[in-house]
Formats: C-alpha cells, sequence, structure tokens
C-alpha cells in the first residue's frame, strides 16, 4: 500500500510485556493492574488490534476514549472496558454512542466515569438491579479538567437517589478516578484549604522526597478513604445494606495516570490496601518506538529542469532535481503537527526558525532518503506527497519505500505490516 506502518513485533510486543511487568512489580500483588488504553486512532496502529494486544497481555480491563470507541474494541477483548471521557448528558453528540449501548451484549461490562452531579443524576435515573450502572467517580486533580471537587463528592455520597440505587443493586461504585499531568504538578501545600482532604491535622504525611503527583494521590486516598467510611446506610435493613457492601466492595480503589514506577512504587507502598489500576497508552504501545517504522511508498520519480515548475501552487525549481511522488499525505497525518509545548529558549529558536523558513515557502518533510530528511516542494497533497531531491543523489525507484517520521498519534496508515 502507499502508507504502511511496519512493526518488527518480536521486539514491539516485548516492550508492553516489559511495560506491564514494570507496573505489576511496582504496585505489588493484590487486585490491582495495568489497564491499557486504547482510543483515537489506536496509537497509529487502531483500537481493535490493540484491544487484541491487551487480551494478550493478561489484563483484566481496557480503557476507551469515548463511548463511540467501544464497538471497535468489544468484539476483541473480554474484560471490563472503560470509557475515560466522562458521562455528560449535555453532551448531545455522545449520547447516540451511549443509547447505542443498552443494547450491546458487552454492556454489563462496561464502566462510565462520572465527574459531575448531573451526569450521576442521569444515569441513575435509568438504572435498576437487573442492569446495574458501574461508574468510577473522578476527583478534580491539578489537571483542571473534570472531576469532583472534595465537598461536591461528600454531596454526592450524601445523596438520598444514590443511596437509594446502592441500597437496591442499581449502582456499583467501582472507584476514584485521577487524572494527573505530566508535568510534576506545584508542591501540594498541607495547610491549602483547597487540597483534597478534610483535616490537615490529621491526615497522613507524604513520603520524604514525594513527588508532586504522588503527594496529590495521596491526600485523595485519604480524602476518598474517609468518604467511604463516612458512607453508611443507616435506614436500610439487612438485605439492602448487604448489597449495598457488595456495590461497594471495588470502591476504594484508585484508578490512576502519569504515574512513573518509581512514583507507583511509592503509592503502592503507602497505600499497601488499596487496589492501583494503572492507565497507560503512549508508554505501553509506543514505548519500543523503534520497532515501529512509517514508510511511503515511491509512486513517480520525475527528473526536473532547474525553472521547471510543478505542484498545485506550480512553483519554480531553483535547481535540477528529481521530484518524487511518494505515498503519504495530509490524510495519513504526513506534516500535521499538535501546538508545540515550547519551554525553553532552544526550543523557542528553533520554532522561530522553523516558522521563517515556512514562510519563505520552504518546509522540511518528514520523509528520509539516503539517510537524510528531504524538503517538500510544496505542502503535501491529501494522499501523496511531493517531494525534492537534490541532483547526485541516489534516487528510489517507483515501488520502493522510503521512511517517514510521523507523529503516530495523528497518522492513519492504509496497512500495519508484520503485526498481525
Amino acid at each position: 500500500m502507499s502508507f504502511a506502518l511496519h512493526v518488527d513485533a518480536e521486539q514491539w510486543r516485548a516492550g508492553t510485556e516489559a511495560v506491564r511487568d514494570s507496573v505489576r512489580a511496582a504496585i505489588g500483588p493484590g487486585p490491582g493492574d495495568l489497564v491499557p488504553v486504547a482510543k483515537g486512532n489506536g496509537y497509529g496502529l487502531g483500537n481493535a488490534r490493540l484491544a487484541r494486544e491487551a487480551a494478550r497481555l493478561g489484563v483484566g480491563c481496557l480503557a476507551v476514549g469515548t463511548a463511540g470507541e467501544l464497538a471497535d474494541v468489544a468484539d476483541a477483548f473480554a474484560g471490563d472496558l472503560l470509557v475515560l471521557a466522562p458521562y455528560e448528558p449535555a453532551d448531545t453528540c455522545a449520547a447516540a454512542d451511549w443509547a447505542a449501548l443498552s443494547g450491546a451484549g458487552y454492556a454489563h461490562s462496561v464502566v462510565r466515569t462520572v465527574s459531575s452531579a448531573a451526569g450521576l443524576r442521569a444515569l441513575l435515573a435509568g438504572a435498576s438491579a437487573a442492569a446495574p450502572v458501574r461508574v468510577v467517580l473522578e476527583g478534580f486533580t491539578s489537571m483542571r479538567r473534570f472531576g469532583f471537587e472534595p465537598a461536591d463528592l461528600t454531596s454526592v455520597l450524601a445523596d438520598s437517589q444514590l443511596r437509594a440505587a446502592l441500597a437496591a443493586g442499581a449502582l456499583r461504585i467501582e472507584g476514584l478516578a485521577l487524572h494527573l499531568p505530566i508535568t510534576q504538578p506545584a508542591t501540594v501545600h498541607r495547610d491549602d484549604p483547597g487540597a483534597p482532604w478534610h483535616d490537615a491535622a490529621v491526615a497522613p504525611a507524604p513520603p520524604a522526597g514525594a513527588s508532586g503527583r504522588v503527594q496529590e494521590v495521596l491526600a485523595w486516598a485519604y480524602t476518598w478513604g474517609q468518604l467511604l467510611a463516612d458512607l453508611s446506610l443507616t435506614d436500610a435493613d439487612a438485605a439492602a445494606a448487604d448489597i449495598a457492601a457488595a456495590a461497594l466492595s471495588a470502591a476504594p480503589t484508585l484508578w490512576v495516570s502519569h504515574l512513573d514506577d518509581g512514583e507507583l512504587e511509592v503509592v503502592g507502598t503507602a497505600l499497601p490496601d488499596t487496589a492501583l489500576r494503572v492507565r497507560i497508552g503512549t508508554r505501553l504501545w509506543l514505548g519500543a518506538r523503534s520497532a515501529l517504522v512509517a514508510r511511503g511508498t515511491v509512486l513517480a520519480v520525475h527528473q526536473v529542469r532547474r525553472g521547471q515548475r510543478s505542484g498545485y501552487r506550480q512553483r519554480r525549481t531553483s535547481r535540477d532535481s528529481v521530484l518524487l511522488v511518494v505515498g503519504g499525505g495530509t490524510a495519513h497525518g504526513v506534516a500535521l503537527e499538535a501546538p508545540s509545548a515550547v519551554s525553553s529558549v532552544r526550543q523557542r529558536v528553533v520554532a522561530a526558525g522553523s516558522g521563517v523558513l515556512e514562510a519563505g515557502g520552504l518546509a522540511l518533510s518528514p520523509f528520509s532518503v539516503a539517510g537524510k530528511q528531504r524538503w517538500f516542494a510544496e505542502p503535501p497533497h491529501m494522499q501523496v506527497s511531493l517531494v525534492n531531491l537534490a541532483a547526485g543523489v541516489p534516487a528510489p525507484v517507483v515501488g520502493d519505500e522510503v521512511d517517514c517520521d510521523v507523529r503516530l498519534t495523528t497518522a492513519t496508515f492504509d496497512r500495519i505490516v508484520g503485526l498481525d
């Protein structure tokens, strides 16, 4: 095919197994485990393929980004399916995906993330003991994206509708979700009135040298534990209390992201009785990056003389050269990128320099020929790219493949080679 991802399956699978094993070693024995994430474009590999690989890794839960991605993975993965995007009744675009779930054979396996009282109320309205709703409640972390503040969680867990659903077996709370930033958050101050704990004087101190992410997780773990300890159904009969206890059996679980293995070990040691479900996508699937090589097929080779024009924009060639027509364009994600997270002076200089070159009509392509990246003749087309090759450089022939340095989280391939 014109644009393909070549996978060294042995190396790549060894990398995924190494991540799984290191996570399990870090969190220690117990009910916690790795939770692979398959979302979006499936990190270039496709969500269905990642679901099969997650099953091969022997994990019990797979996370997807949205409800619309459930159908892509359900046939390949028989365990639990966590939806990371919070259930939001006001999101009318997602409503059809959630409605389709009600008739699916895997509906009982789905765990919803809930980050608002409105979302939880909407779920409870249609819940029953015959089809209980499984949820994780999300805490509002330093990511500041979705989640309950501690005071909001207190109100939610005291809500009579929630307590009735627990007593009836219509709701199962399966833990607290904490989505953490990649960069360490600012130091967590124990006397901060907005910090996630009830009583700073009683909350256990974090281990010496604990990172900001670890401090945040431990603070939330303390708060969550206090809230669960306070959740008692004193007005329920014995049978209802037993049902509620079963519905809360997994509630102490913490679902965490973006903790490295060292941080996981600190958290696991500090919380030996807490199950840690560790959501990982990029590090798991793209950790063995050298095992994944994108290549575009050379579809045509043209000799171009100085002064000749080519492409949609009919740009004039400044010197004799070879024009390569290579499979791979914007539809595949070639030359598409997210805004750069520049922070250093060097990164700013590089970004500024790239901008100046582009303003002059010059853009370095991600395609490499003879070990060197080559320049675009013009911006890439939808499915092919025009690449200039200086005269004298050995040119590939039609049918050859050339390497392409593409961002896999935004790439789409015509074929995946080597990973069946």
